[in-house]
């Protein structure tokens, strides 16, 4: 007689969704599509940003009234759905963002009685834990394990004393043609949105470089965000050509950007572990960052991209210069970057979720896995 097989484990995946797009949105579909279908888990996600029916839903235009608004149906939808769940699955941001959303469902949880992984993601970490009381004492004695996507991260977090373990984002290879970029032209693309701590105003000085160096020269900005016109007068006071703001893209159609160019450039301040560069090595783009927080864990410098020093625009353009320059080296670049994806490809991915999701559940062995999820919560959003 065969064993059986067990039952799923049923994991509440708290993040925003897909209408606020970045990083945690798209990495949280993209575990849900690797979920799908899988016997050992049935996910689905729990939205932070719950749109409320009409006509409260118009509340949403007013600011500071949205967030009200928002906690209002947030609550209540969180006691709904982690009810039947066997693992919370946390994604987290810093500062204001960690008290609205992950914060709440950690409380939720834990009247609840199931087990907490926050999934902390942001490069702002050294700050925020400094200032962050709350987020110490919720990160060390409140959540049952943290699952943090870089070293750089873990390393923050121990030097807090907050233990940490390490699963990477995941990178879905098959939505990216990669393809050697031969002849190298002057196309660049930044698929970062347009805030302060992505620093698109450093990738716009050094294009003007660029550009005066080779007139033909394009770049293409994917994103949006607070510094949409400000970037906009900066380009045009820089009397730039070429400069394509495509704003907002959906990440099924993200890809085509990556296509289209050939040199992949960004120039934040602060950053984690960003996916705009894994997909850039899934593309076949050789990659021009700065060398801050955890782009140097994914980014060798010289062997798999170009680092340069934070906020300096003149190295930026120095380094794409270079690149141009010797295209045979940017090739050599890209091609070690796509070599390193397989870290970061769903089977190696699952087995890490499957480990941290098994090893909270396992801490409260009275709770027993409740029946699958077979019509999983629909996304209110």
């Amino acid at each position: 007689m065969q064993d059986r097989q067990p039952p799923p484990l049923n994991v509440a995946l708290v993040v925003a969704s897909l209408r606020i797009l970045g990083g945690q949105s798209v990495q949280a579909q993209r575990l849900l599509d690797g979920w799908r279908a899988d016997p050992g888990v049935d996910a689905w996600i729990v939205p932070i940003d719950p749109v409320p029916p009409a006509p409260f839903d118009r509340l949403l235009r007013i600011k500071y009234v949205r967030t009200l608004v928002t906690q209002l149906w947030y609550w209540p939808l969180l006691v709904r759905e982690l009810r039947k769940a066997d693992v919370v699955h946390a994604f987290s941001a810093s500062y204001t963002s960690f008290l609205l959303a992950p914060l709440p469902a950690v409380i939720v949880a834990r009247l609840l009685g199931k087990p907490v992984i926050l999934n902390y993601h942001s490069g702002e970490a050294p700050d925020h834990l400094r200032r962050s009381a709350v987020a110490r004492f919720v990160m060390r004695h409140v959540v049952d394990a943290n699952v943090v996507p870089s070293t750089f991260l873990r390393d923050v977090l121990f030097s807090f004393d907050i233990d940490a373990d390490v699963v990477h984002n995941t990178i879905d290879l098959r939505q990216f043609a990669y393809h050697s970029r031969d002849p190298l032209r002057p196309r660049l693309l930044c698929t970062r949105n347009l805030e302060p701590l992505y620093n698109v105003a450093c990738v716009l000085r050094a294009f003007a470089r660029v550009q005066a160096r080779h007139p033909d020269a394009t770049l293409t900005l994917v994103g949006n965000g607070s510094q949409n016109a400000a970037l906009r007068a900066q380009a045009e006071a820089l009397q730039l050509r070429n400069v394509t703001f495509a704003g907002r893209v959906p990440p099924s159609e993200i890809h085509r950007y990556y296509l289209e160019a050939d040199i992949y450039v960004q120039a934040p301040t602060i950053d984690n572990m960003p996916l705009s560069v894994l997909e850039a090595f899934a593309s076949g783009m050789p990659v021009v960052s700065t060398n801050v927080g955890g782009v140097p864990s994914i980014v060798r410098d010289g062997v798999d991209g170009l680092l340069v020093a934070d906020n300096d625009d003149e190295s930026v353009a120095a380094a794409v210069l270079r690149l141009l320059a010797d295209p045979v080296f940017a090739r050599g670049l890209a091609g070690s970057a796509h070599h390193t994806l397989a870290a970061y490809e769903w089977p190696v991915i699952r087995e890490g979720w499957l480990r941290a999701y098994r090893r909270v559940a396992a801490r409260r062995p009275t709770q027993v896995p409740t029946q699958p999820v077979t019509d999983a919560p629909s996304n209110p959003a």
